[in-house]
């Protein structure tokens, strides 16, 4: 049996079960698997033969196959993955990969689908039958969350969203569905979202009482399989034979996407280096100048699921080099975009290569083009539709963005959500009542 330890250090290593269903270890740390398995050689020779659902079984097998049986893992991936994730070139020796074929059309589908299906199996094998999942968003997160756990049998989730700091077309992907997703619109940021997440998770009454677990990237099946579709990126390169001296741009806000590809590096993928792209909340940038790592209040973006000011998961990426910094810089450079340059970015690239950004794979894009050598290929991943942000992009290209049947469905229904200040007693009555 893997077991996971929390960054913190401070409490008891536990089985994949126990992270998957409290989400945040007791001593506040995030849950690490305590030992990266490097995949045999043969995987990467034939990679380019195997299918996305077969290369991420392959990968999943890795982290979860000693504690869930193969033939349910195996039920797990490819439901989870019935969707494509394909490489798109755009220019030179730049690709996309569009992350957004899923439901909500928005990178988290893959991992919001997996764990919520993961958790699922946990907890009917614990025989419970109540759990709620709390979860805050800055956006995607959000929807991705609510339509992968919608109708999952004994899980109630419950979304915290910033009161008018999503779009509208975010917005309708979770306060629509009713069944088992309840909508809290919070009078704030995504950072008090957060914080009051954190502090449920911290309260004692509240867990006596109830089952709470947590679906953002804290928790380890979100942000694991995550790491498939940078081994699925590669394969469809060395399809090409175009593999070597990859280097993926990531755009960064909560630093899970990331760190997944940090680790499917560790298992062995030939990856060269990676870089994390922010918006104007460039804490990351920053400490990779200047070793220090300084959080502070986020400030609202164009590239809204990157509006955020202390990175979860950077104590992940630490721990994953053991705090050297040194150590970090060999595999990851910064590059951060203030709105204007986003919206040049996303401009100038329609206008040059017919292909449409969105602002966030735009900051991705943007760590390509300038920072690019001759003998590398680039990758950036495009983390959610255009049309997501139609009238953000609308603005920036003067033209019309079609909208996807997919997402035309979503904003047919009626929205339902509750409102409430940001106030940690008003949201435990809620959860208790």
């Amino acid at each position: 049996m893997m077991k996971y330890y929390s960054t913190n250090k401070s409490t008891p290593e536990v089985s994949l079960q126990e992270a998957v269903v409290k989400g945040l270890a007791p001593d506040k740390g995030l849950f690490m698997p305590e030992n990266i398995k490097v995949l045999p050689q043969s995987f990467y020779d034939n990679i380019g033969n195997l299918s996305f659902q077969e290369i991420a079984y392959t990968v999943a097998d890795a982290f979860f196959g000693e504690d869930v049986e193969p033939e349910t893992l195996k039920s797990l991936v490819y439901d989870t993955l019935n969707f494509d994730t394909p490489i798109v070139h755009v220019k030179d020796n730049i690709y996309s990969l569009e992350l957004f074929h899923g439901p909500t059309l928005a990178f988290k589908d893959v991992g919001g689908r997996f764990m919520a299906r993961l958790l699922g199996y946990f907890i009917k094998k614990q025989g419970q039958k109540d759990v709620k999942v709390l979860v805050a968003t800055s956006g995607d997160t959000g929807s991705a969350v609510a339509n992968g756990f919608l109708g999952v049998e004994g899980i109630h989730v419950y979304v915290l969203y910033p009161k008018g700091k999503v779009s509208q077309i975010q917005e309708c992907q979770f306060t629509t569905l009713g069944q088992n997703i309840t909508a809290i619109e919070v009078d704030g940021t995504f950072d008090d979202c957060q914080a009051l997440v954190k502090m449920a998770f911290l309260d004692g009454e509240l867990n006596k009482k109830l089952n709470l677990t947590s679906a953002n990237s804290i928790n380890v099946a979100r942000f694991l399989p995550q790491a498939f579709y940078y081994f699925y990126a590669y394969a469809q390169l060395a399809k090409q034979g175009k593999a070597h001296n990859v280097v993926f741009s990531v755009p960064s806000g909560n630093f899970g996407n990331i760190t997944a590809g940090l680790i499917a590096k560790r298992m062995g993928l030939p990856v060269k280096r990676f870089i994390a792209a922010n918006n104007s909340n460039d804490i990351f940038y920053e400490y990779l100048q200047t070793g220090e790592y300084k959080p502070r209040p986020s400030v609202q973006t164009i590239a809204n699921a990157m509006d955020v000011g202390d990175p979860s998961n950077f104590a992940r990426v630490v721990d994953l080099y053991h705090h050297s910094l040194a150590e970090i810089r060999k595999d990851i450079s910064g590059e951060w975009y203030n709105d204007d340059t986003i919206k040049q970015v996303l401009k100038d690239t329609y206008t040059e290569t017919g292909y449409l950004l969105d602002p966030h794979g735009a900051c991705g894009y943007a760590a390509l083009e300038n920072g690019l050598n001759s003998d590398e290929t680039g990758v950036f991943l495009e983390t959610a539709h255009p049309a997501k942000f139609k009238e953000t992009v609308e603005s920036i290209i003067g033209k019309e963005v079609s909208i996807p049947t997919k997402l035309q469905a979503f904003m047919k229904g009626e929205k339902k959500s509750i409102n409430m200040d940001n106030n940690f007693e008003q949201f435990k009555k809620l959860l208790l009542n």
